[in-house]
């Protein structure tokens, strides 16, 4: 059997754990640089508040209808996530990290658990321990184990926050019930070649003939299929190595002047080493990034890019920030007003398992010193050690002109108990 736990409302969920003031009130949390709305509370969907609404638009909205506004809280959001999954890792060893308020669970020899009783265990561990509400889907499939999820969702007076799909009567209902379009894996593109062909939900979707979705859509839309009939086909994923690491962010501000972009080419730089190190890889390019703002029609737009290549594998963030600051340079145009850049990594190599250069080869030194910061870096849950041209108060600047403390991460904004 499959599990889907999901956080409800996450984002907003997270800020009421710690400002109780806030339950059962109409919330919205904001993207970066406090662009849009990529979270809402039930309460503020009820009111109207629709996903992606620009908050400059819905500003006069949103204080009609006094709902809460807040800029994302990552460093938390984050921190209240890996709780979440660290209980749900209690429950079962197989559990695959969907997105930062979804997981899967596999439950092998469970054959005579009760599964009602045991979602139910796990909702109400998560609730206490961290405060966060969850829904929970359980089924033979990973995607029957998704439409559990929504039907626990939809309906949480009946399902009390679990429903399982244990037979084949609670199957046909529930695929009966699916719109085709909600169906996990169906995209719109999908949806309309489905409706086309008259599957209006995801059951009609199960009665197609296994050769003709095989021959007329593909073998991930085959394997969904067979998943929704009960036969398991999609299993968990496991942790796969990335061919390339890109870090690129939107500015906080529009910056003309290559000392601020320099200052952020080398953060992002230094991000990509640290996950080439956590992933145990090493690079043999890079490529920076920069562009303008297309959205400023009236000003002179410039989107450039430029790559370099080492002589031998690293996973050095000094060699990496500082190649990367050079990249930059090369390709800055005084009197371009800057919006984004990135920094990706690429030509990715196993750190401990390369071709060895035979006149070039890393400072022995650096290996060390990376490995202290990071395990510093590690130990206090924070970027404490950076490079010198590092903002040493900030990582990632955006426009957070609403951000709630970061109760969990920063000793600064713990709740003090009086």
């Amino acid at each position: 059997m499959y599990a889907l736990v999901d956080c409800n409302n996450f984002y907003a969920s997270c800020e009421r754990v710690f400002n109780p003031n806030l339950e059962q009130k109409p919330i919205a949390i904001l993207s970066n640089n406090d662009g849009c709305v990529i979270s809402r509370s039930d309460e503020a969907k009820a009111i109207g508040l629709p996903m992606g609404a620009p908050i400059f638009k819905w500003e006069s909205f949103c204080k009609a209808h006094n709902i809460t506004v807040f800029s994302s809280n990552y460093p938390l959001y984050g921190d209240m996530s890996s709780r979440v999954m660290r209980i749900l890792e209690q429950f079962t060893p197989d559990v695959e990290i969907y997105s930062i308020d979804e997981a899967f669970l596999q439950f092998k020899g469970f054959e005579n658990y009760n599964f009602e009783d045991y979602g139910g265990q796990m909702r109400q561990r998560i609730l206490k321990w961290t405060g966060i509400p969850t829904s929970v889907g359980v089924a033979p499939t990973k995607a029957l184990s998704k439409v559990a999820n929504k039907i626990a969702r939809k309906f949480p007076e009946k399902t009390k926050g679990v429903y399982v799909i244990d037979s084949e009567v609670s199957r046909i209902k529930a695929l009966k019930w699916m719109k085709i379009e909600d169906v996990w894996g169906i995209g719109r593109g999908l949806e309309k070649r489905l409706k086309a062909k008259g599957c209006h939900t995801a059951y009609d979707f199960t009665q197609l003939p296994d050769d003709w979705v095989r021959k007329t859509f593909s073998i991930t839309a085959w394997k969904l299929k067979k998943d929704l009939e009960g036969i398991s086909k999609i299993t968990l994923d496991e942790p796969a190595t990335k061919r390339s690491i890109a870090i690129t962010r939107s500015f906080e501000y529009i910056y003309s002047d290559i000392d601020n972009i320099k200052e952020r080419i080398s953060t992002f730089a230094t991000r990509c080493a640290e996950k080439l190190r956590e992933q145990g890889s090493s690079c043999h390019m890079i490529v920076v990034m920069l562009s303008s703002d297309r959205h400023k029609t009236d000003a002179e737009q410039h989107k450039v890019s430029a790559m370099v290549s080492f002589p031998y594998p690293t996973d050095s963030s000094l060699l990496i920030s500082v190649q990367a600051v050079k990249a930059v340079k090369s390709i800055f145009k005084t009197g371009i007003k800057y919006k984004r850049a990135g920094v990706i990594v690429t030509g990715l190599v196993p750190t401990d398992n390369f071709q060895l250069d035979l006149f070039h080869k890393e400072d022995p030194k650096h290996k060390p010193l990376m490995s202290a910061i990071d395990t510093i870096n590690k130990k206090y849950k924070t970027n404490m050690i950076k490079l010198g041209n590092q903002d040493l108060e900030r990582t990632w600047k955006m426009r957070q002109e609403r951000l709630s403390p970061r109760y969990t991460t920063n000793i600064n904004d713990i709740i003090v108990v009086r």
